[in-house]
């Protein structure tokens, strides 16, 4: 039998002696406060069940390219030090290609059991960089027009067709321009695709320095397309336009399109397609730092996340996104509703034919640039 003061002791200490601390993955996410809700309440608890001793941690940067920026800008503050403060950052496709050629991002797809699920061209390619082997796709974000049937019996199926239905029709289609709203910019690039032969070097590169010098009578059918149709003051705003029977087509993010349509605010018979030759979209990307300090855990972590399980349920059922992976890795996971409510219109094979990338980087820009000087004036 122990001595009462030696039992006491032995007590006492275990009582004063601190639990071991867990280990703290931080994941710093861009996009709106729903990317962190999904990591807090979804992924989380999910990875913690797998590893007792983790304590994931999101910080959300804030919404659009600035969120991503600010992880840019956290990250190479801590260039000289050791190790970074951010174990697993989802960002923009138009910020990954910066990271990855400025060494802020480390290899990991190769190793990563879902690596190989992945192999649309973004996950290959970030508006014209080269990031194979640094990115996983989180989800696919993708502009489509919607329409209403009971407006036009058949619809325009390509960019071309759309600009003669819109001079037949004056005010029935309905875009945001390139302000208040992704959805329109999209619109945008998809009309330069289009109306330019430069489809695929808008998207890959190389700048050519005198590539805008060459777009006048795109931009100049554009601006005579937009003197009929209505300019709607954002994405939500052109849905809004839709169900008041304002318009009879516009360009949505087709998420928000399919979160509204479940939530009830949308008229169930709308429909959507994806103009030829294509429409932009884009993903957001798992990126592990390169001096991540648990560059391993983060790994497991994405691989979790780009299961075809956590894909289907996650992605799909809670969100209405494309998921990252294939869409057959995910199909056996989903329910026939489901992938009935998310391939319906654009099916995965017109996904994969007319679903582009947004423009190279500096395309991007002087795209924007034009439309301002061109077309807004």
């Amino acid at each position: 039998m122990k001595p009462l003061a030696l039992t006491l002791g032995l007590l006492t200490s275990a009582v004063a002696a601190p639990a071991m601390a867990a280990t703290t993955l931080n994941v710093f996410t861009a996009g709106d406060d729903n990317m962190v809700e999904y990591i807090n309440e979804f992924l989380a608890p999910r990875f913690e069940a797998e590893h007792p001793d983790v304590r994931v941690r999101a910080l959300g940067t804030g919404p659009g390219d600035a969120g991503s920026q600010a992880i840019y800008e956290t990250l190479s503050a801590q260039r000289e030090n050791a190790t970074w403060g951010v174990d697993v950052a989802v960002i923009h496709q138009r910020m990954a290609g910066q990271m990855a050629e400025e060494g802020l991002l480390g290899a990991y797809v190769d190793s990563l059991p879902t690596g190989e699920l992945a192999s649309a061209a973004s996950a290959r390619n970030a508006l014209g960089v080269d990031v194979e082997g640094y990115v996983m796709p989180m989800f696919q974000s993708q502009i489509a027009i919607a329409y209403n049937p009971a407006l036009l019996g058949q619809p325009p199926q390509s960019y071309q067709a759309l600009a003669e239905w819109a001079e037949e029709h004056p005010g029935q289609f309905g875009y945001n321009g390139i302000t208040g709203g992704m959805a329109g910019v999209g619109f945008v690039f998809g009309w330069m695709y289009a109306f330019t032969d430069m489809m695929d070097t808008l998207q890959n590169g190389p700048w050519e320095e005198d590539a805008p010098e060459h777009w006048a009578e795109a931009l100049d059918q554009l601006r005579t397309f937009n003197q009929h149709v209505t300019l709607t003051p954002g994405n939500a705003g052109t849905m809004d336009a839709m169900n008041r029977g304002e318009i009879a087509m516009g360009p949505v993010w087709m998420d928000m399109y399919y979160t509204w349509m479940a939530d009830g605010r949308l008229n169930p018979d709308f429909r959507l397609l994806l103009l030829e030759p294509g429409m932009p979209g884009q993903p957001m990307y798992y990126v592990i730092p390169e001096r991540a300090e648990h560059a391993e855990l983060a790994a497991e972590f994405i691989a979790l996340a780009t299961s075809p399980e956590v894909q289907a349920e996650g992605i799909v059922g809670r969100f209405n996104w494309f998921p990252g992976i294939d869409a057959e890795h995910v199909r056996d996971v989903l329910s026939d509703a489901q992938w009935a409510q998310l391939y319906s219109d654009v099916t995965p094979e017109t996904l994969a034919e007319r679903g582009l990338s947004m423009p190279q980087a500096d395309y991007f820009r002087a795209i924007l640039e034009a439309y301002e000087s061109h077309v807004s004036h």
